[in-house]
């Protein structure tokens, strides 16, 4: 999968950021959220990012 950097937080790769695909769908980088009481499937996990990084995004016709 190719992924191509929409926008983040910073430039060092270890932030919020949020990623297209060469599949036509997006990835998310995030801080894993653990303590949030639903049932994921053991090959999905929920990532958290800030709000303002999806505002920035749409600001930006990224997506």
């Amino acid at each position: 999968m190719k992924l191509t950097r929409l926008v983040g937080q910073c430039d060092e790769g270890e932030c919020p950021t949020i990623w297209a695909t060469d599949r036509g769908t997006l990835a998310i980088q995030g801080d894993k959220v653990a303590d949030h009481g639903l049932e994921i499937p053991a090959h999905e996990t929920l990532v958290e990012i800030p709000i303002e990084l999806i505002r920035k995004a749409i600001r930006d016709n990224l997506i």
